[in-house]
């Protein structure tokens, strides 16, 4: 299993993944113009070959925002059937906000979710720590509401705090010799 930041090359495959499992869809030229706008802000899990890919984050910068604060938006996030429950869209997501925080400006991210969707939300509410801002009523096309979520916390901080963590544990994890050397 890979994840990377996602290419031109990718667009296909994220696409295949997003119809296989989503009833929002998307035309390819709506991932490209993701691609070619905000290329640090999308990626891709692919399998051990890494030829096929088996779940996608798709983001971008809100462009006029209403608030006036620098943000971004999760258009879409997919994995596979046969590989969820792995912490996939856990690690898509967070790449995506670093992205976004470090190479945007994003203060915050929003996101819909289908209102029916307990599993995205408990990824998004219990795992991520977004909050629901609002319902929206009809917000998809088959009529049914969605959540808008946001990530209230400042990104930057998060970013920060996921690094403060990483280097307790590889600080926790080195082996020492025993005259105090790092091995």
């Amino acid at each position: 299993m890979n994840i990377r930041q996602a290419t031109v090359a990718d667009l296909p495959g994220m696409q295949s993944a997003n119809l296989t499992n989503l009833p929002e869809n998307y035309i390819l030229r709506y991932y490209l113009y993701h691609a070619l706008t905000w290329p640090q802000a999308s990626f891709v899990a692919t399998d051990a070959s890494g030829r096929k890919i088996v779940g996608y984050v798709l983001a971008k910068m809100e462009e006029e925002p209403t608030d006036g604060v620098p943000h971004g938006h999760v258009t879409s996030l997919a994995v596979m059937r046969t590989y969820r429950r792995m912490g996939i869209a856990a690690k898509l997501m967070a790449l995506a906000l670093r992205g976004l925080a470090e190479s945007y400006g994003a203060k915050y991210v929003s996101l819909h979710v289908r209102k029916s969707n307990r599993a995205a939300l408990h990824l998004y509410r219990d795992t991520l720590t977004f909050e629901v801002m609002e319902i929206e009523k009809g917000y998809y096309g088959d009529g049914e509401d969605a959540k808008d979520l946001s990530s209230l916390e400042d990104i930057d901080a998060r970013v920060e705090e996921e690094d403060d963590a990483y280097l307790i544990e590889a600080i926790e994890n080195l082996k020492l010799s025993e005259d105090g050397r790092v091995i």
